[in-house]
């Protein structure tokens, strides 16, 4: 029963974690097949995870401040690269952040512990605001919009350019 009231407590997150999953696989996969399938379930158990972490200095240390920041996001996103697991689980962590500067007045201390300022955006409402669920679709829908960018526009024109200049790059 703590799970499931700490689960629901979070439901934006959860929200975020679950729809950018699918949104991600969808442009990863963009056609109805067992592989979209298998994409949507190697992705969305670790980025829904990686979105609950942050959270978790609720129960010590300080809130927005212990588990939101720069250092532990690339803890999780440097931890794969030399440990061989938890892929994708910096997704989540980052998606939070996300969530918590662009959809809330109050943002999070990005440099904690080198400095308490918390960052937000000036447009951010409060979380309890009935307007919440929205801003996280929206801000779900941009991040998904982002990804795709990068993963159709970016990614060719560097490994374009890499192939010209004779620069091996692993893509």
């Amino acid at each position: 029963m703590a799970l499931w009231a700490y689960l629901m407590n979070k439901r934006g997150h959860v929200l975020n974690a679950v729809l950018l999953s699918l949104g991600l696989a969808v442009v990863l996969e963009p056609t109805a097949s067992v592989e979209l399938f298998w994409t949507v379930v190697t992705l969305s158990v670790p980025i829904t995870l990686g979105a609950l972490v942050p959270d978790v200095d609720t129960a010590f240390g300080t809130h927005r401040k212990t588990l939101h920041n720069l250092a532990v996001l690339g803890l999780f996103a440097a931890w794969p690269i030399y440990m061989g697991n938890l892929d994708y689980v910096w997704i989540g962590v980052a998606t939070h952040y996300v969530l918590d500067v662009v959809g809330s007045t109050r943002g999070i201390a990005l440099f904690y512990p080198l400095s308490t300022t918390e960052y937000n955006v000036p447009f951010g409402i409060p979380v309890s605001s009935s307007k919440s669920g929205l801003v996280t679709i929206l801000v779900t829908a941009i991040e998904i919009g982002a990804f795709a960018g990068v993963l159709y526009y970016v990614v060719p024109e560097v490994t374009a350019y890499a192939t010209e200049f004779g620069i091996p790059i692993g893509l």
